[in-house]
């Protein structure tokens, strides 16, 4: 089954709306510079709202170790997503302060990138056409890849279907995708849901 993230979750609404919907994920993003940023204190009531289903995933860019850790054991999140310049050696250093897992986000432009991403020491690997910029990466570029992984990048209604039968992936991440005027819209994350739901039946 492929799995479900909703990303860039900021109001209580949001979480409502989640809980309803059952996403295995839902994500905070903690990048300042990012319009869906949330504090960690906000994020710890959002958490607290979260159903204990639905794992919470902090979005970070080149943001210190300790900072991850702490956020990770203070259980205001559940896995880590590093979204930033973070290289093996960081995921290394991450792990002596936890034993949470951790998503490592590639920008795929080329087959490098997915030579990189494939041999990345993170628990999961996330596939992506840059940071949070709402657009679809060349999938031509993934076909092949021997490595389960996160999808993101443009994901929506009008490519969910086409990205889970020819690609497979073992999540879909989604957030421009689910948005009405810049906020999370509970109509388009419920279709988006049950597009994905829907095409695992047939």
């Amino acid at each position: 089954m492929t799995k479900i993230k909703l990303c860039g979750l900021s109001r209580p609404c949001d979480i409502a709306a989640a809980n309803t919907l059952k996403p295995e994920y839902i994500g905070f993003v903690f990048a300042s510079k990012s319009r869906r940023y949330v504090s960690p204190e906000k994020a710890y009531e959002l958490k607290r709202m979260l159903s204990k289903d639905i794992k919470a995933v902090g979005v970070f860019v080149n943001e210190s170790v300790e900072t991850v850790a702490r956020l990770l054991d203070k259980n205001v999140i559940d896995i880590a997503q590093l979204h930033g310049e973070e290289d093996d050696n960081y995921i290394k250093n991450l792990r002596t302060l936890t034993d949470k897992p951790i998503i490592k986000a590639f920008c795929i432009r080329n087959k490098k990138d997915i030579i990189d991403a494939q041999n990345s020491t993170a628990d999961y690997i996330l596939l992506d056409s840059g940071a949070g910029t709402g657009t679809v990466f060349d999938w031509e570029l993934i076909r092949n890849i021997r490595r389960a992984y996160f999808l993101a990048g443009g994901l929506g209604l009008n490519n969910i279907r086409k990205a889970i039968n020819e690609l497979h992936p073992f999540a879909v991440d989604v957030s421009s995708g689910i948005e009405t005027n810049g906020v999370k819209d509970k109509e388009k994350m419920a279709e988006f849901i049950a597009a994905v739901r829907e095409e695992e039946k047939l």
